[in-house]
């Protein structure tokens, strides 16, 4: 996608998705078949819903009808929101993911697996996991440190521990 195509769809598009509260993350052309797809990702601190996406479609659709931004040329759109693996390339992404396990490739070589505690402007807290029975450690990474990162997908994440309420409450249920 040329940038000045670019530039247009970016200045059409992203007062839509401001409107919404949304984050215009990325905006990508590519070819398929005789049409091209227009692919428009947003994404929210709250996350984005299935509405939100279709709602911002239509509406995406009509701006776009009534300019030139795409040529004649037939495309297809789609508004989705980011997948599980995108990469962690700004702040909010790293915001967005406190609380979720990371695997970070460092620019001095290796490769951190580690969740995040919090993140401030210059860098993030982490959790590394023990291994074999040994405790978690606490480190610091500096964004100068991370070469790349995305969230690691947990199938079987341990849930915390119930609450003395919530204990009760279950030998409630079962005595009735």
């Amino acid at each position: 996608m040329s940038t000045t195509q670019s530039e247009r769809l970016r200045g059409l598009l992203e007062p839509l998705v401001a409107a919404r509260d949304l984050d215009l993350e990325e905006i990508e052309v590519t070819p398929a078949g005789k049409r091209r797809v227009l692919r428009i990702v947003v994404d929210s601190d709250e996350g984005v819903q299935l509405d939100e996406c279709a709602e911002l479609s239509r509406e995406a659709s009509q701006v776009l009808d009534d300019s030139d931004a795409m040529g004649g040329a037939p495309y297809t759109l789609e508004v989705t929101s980011p997948g599980a693996d995108r990469p962690l390339t700004e702040l909010r992404h790293y915001r967005r993911a406190v609380g979720r396990l990371i695997k970070a490739q460092l620019h001095e070589g290796g490769e951190l697996v580690a969740r995040i505690i919090a993140v401030d402007d210059a860098g993030l807290d982490v959790e590394v996991p023990g291994v074999k029975g040994r405790k978690p450690t606490a480190r610091r990474l500096s964004f100068d440190e991370i070469a790349k990162a995305r969230v690691e997908l947990e199938f079987n994440r341990k849930a915390d521990k119930p609450d003395k309420h919530d204990e009760k409450i279950d030998e409630n249920k079962e005595e009735a």
